[in-house]
């Protein structure tokens, strides 16, 4: 698992090594353009919606959804990818913040129309995830959306196959997502959806 300065070294090559991935169907980023493109559309359903981007990266989404007029706030832990994102969106609220320890206080006050997060969580436990999304489900509108798009499995089966299959560069420090896992856990503080993108990918969906 990279830390901080892992992910400014890599920050420049990131939005390649993504590519090369996805180009091959290959753990860990197979479906990843499909991901962005589901929630891009998504949040495109509403006029101006008021964003929050949890571990905005390159800004690969959130730049698509500036252009279109909608509001972006964004929180990254590296300070070379907020630098990359904020060159993208100039007058977006983007900050230099690891979510893990807790949000700043200036977006705990505000209210979004969508909460997005793709391939952040995963630094997160079980628990630390159950955690971090109770803290997010206050700043939603009534109607929000949290839109999780991950390394994210139906089952713990399905994950072991990936694992097997993807055993020279498997991450063991990293905690992916299985949906079957979580789900009790997850309708105690609200309603979820899992849409499994690909062998390795998905997207969750939690609204209060």
């Amino acid at each position: 698992m990279l830390n901080k300065q892992g992910f400014d070294i890599w920050a420049n090559e990131y939005d390649q090594s993504v590519k090369v991935s996805e180009d091959q169907l290959l753990y860990p980023f197979a479906g990843y353009k499909k991901v962005i493109n589901t929630i891009f559309n998504e949040i495109m359903q509403i006029k101006h919606a008021q964003v929050l981007d949890i571990g905005i990266g390159t800004a690969t989404l959130s730049h698509r959804l500036y252009d279109y007029g909608h509001s972006i706030d964004g929180l990254d832990f590296s300070a070379k990818m907020i630098e990359i994102a904020q060159a993208k969106m100039p007058k977006a609220n983007v900050m230099e913040c690891d979510f893990s320890k807790g949000l700043p206080k200036e977006i705990k006050e505000k209210k979004y129309d969508f909460i997005v997060s793709t391939y952040a969580l995963h630094h997160l436990n079980d628990n630390e995830k159950m955690m971090f999304i109770e803290e997010l489900l206050p700043l939603l509108t009534d109607n929000g959306k949290i839109l999780i798009g991950d390394i994210a499995f139906q089952s713990r089966e399905k994950l072991q196959a990936c694992r097997k299959e993807s055993s020279a560069y498997w991450d063991d420090d990293e905690f992916y997502f299985v949906y079957d896992e979580l789900v009790v856990s997850l309708q105690k503080v609200c309603t979820c959806e899992f849409h499994p993108i690909s062998h390795c990918a998905g997207i969750l969906v939690l609204t209060k």
